[in-house]
């Protein structure tokens, strides 16, 4: 009589990402969601309640305009759902552990209270939280972990778990990139004189300034890219930026209009964002490669988001496999 075979252990793996509107309907109730969310707008209730509805109120239209030129939604779930795919079928290709990938959006579906149940479902023996933001912030991972462990201790999700909180020199995402420029720089019709640009999303000032490490493991990664390049000519940038307050600088739309001043050719590399959305699709794509050409920009090449380059996908193998050890 044979003998049982022994049961597999079950690893779930959270994949955490900001989430976006999956209609126009759904742009009012993701922008309150953004601006209601502690991390991002520090004042206290029912202050903070109040000035959310206002600022998502007057979003609105600009938002609205903005998904319309991209299919009236956001991309980055089937993006992300992509990601998290090509993840689980790395992970399982080897070894006497089963993973399962999961998806957790931070201000639109799938909320963290929906993962939550559908991970105590699966009865796993542990859990990975593997932000798909290389670089920590308290308004990205930090927001992420604190609403996914408010939800799992409610749910009574008490298995052993691992938070993956940066991983801005892993060696895949780093090696992406490098990839994907090399790509570009074949492209060029003038070679001999460009800029990279490594634009990343903004933040306020404040938050740096609080201590917030953002901008530093951005960096850090600009630096492990250039290491493997060799190109001296870049600089890295921030956008995305709005409202009053003050934002880290240098600010990638400024940064365009200097290297077009100065007769150069862009690679734009949206270095901290690792799947297509609003960012890249229309701030990037459209916004910034008009400004490039009214500025005299000779040639403007966008390199893509990494999403699943086999690269990055194998780095973040690598972390979740080494996430207990």
């Amino acid at each position: 009589m044979s003998e049982p075979l022994e049961r597999k252990e079950k690893v779930a793996v959270i994949l955490f990402n900001l989430g976006g509107p999956d209609s126009l309907k759904a742009i009012k109730p993701f922008l309150f969601n953004l601006f209601y969310d502690p991390a991002i707008m520090s004042l206290k209730n029912p202050l903070r309640w109040i000035v959310a509805k206002i600022i998502s109120g007057k979003r609105v239209p600009i938002a609205r305009e903005i998904y319309q030129k991209i299919g009236g939604k956001s991309p980055i779930l089937e993006h992300t759902q992509a990601q998290a795919k090509a993840l689980e079928n790395k992970l399982n290709e080897e070894g006497d552990t089963e993973y399962a990938c999961f998806i957790s959006m931070r201000y639109w579906h799938p909320f963290s209270h929906e993962t939550v149940k559908q991970v105590g479902n699966y009865k796993p023996d542990r859990i990975i939280l593997l932000p798909l933001y290389p670089h920590y912030s308290i308004t990205t991972v930090g927001t992420s972990l604190i609403d996914w462990n408010k939800n799992a201790q409610s749910a009574g999700l008490d298995m052993p778990f691992r938070a993956i909180r940066d991983y801005a020199q892993a060696e895949g995402y780093i090696e992406a990139h490098v990839s994907l420029i090399e790509q570009a720089r074949e492209k060029l019709e003038h070679p001999e004189n460009y800029r990279i640009l490594y634009s990343a999303h903004g933040l306020p000032k404040k938050i740096i300034d609080a201590g917030d490490p953002y901008c530093e493991q951005v960096e850090l990664t600009c630096q492990a890219i250039q290491e493997k390049l060799g190109h001296p000519d870049h600089v890295v940038c921030f956008q995305s930026r709005s409202g009053p307050l003050q934002w880290v600088e240098p600010y990638t739309d400024d940064e365009i209009k200097r290297a077009g001043e100065q007769g150069k050719s862009i690679i734009i590399v949206p270095v901290a964002f690792v799947s297509e959305h609003s960012e890249t699709l229309v701030e990037l794509d459209m916004e910034y490669r008009e400004l490039a050409k009214e500025t005299g920009v000779k040639d403007y090449i966008r390199i893509a988001a990494i999403g699943c380059h086999d690269s990055y996908i194998s780095a973040l193998a690598k972390l979740t496999r080494d996430a207990f050890k």
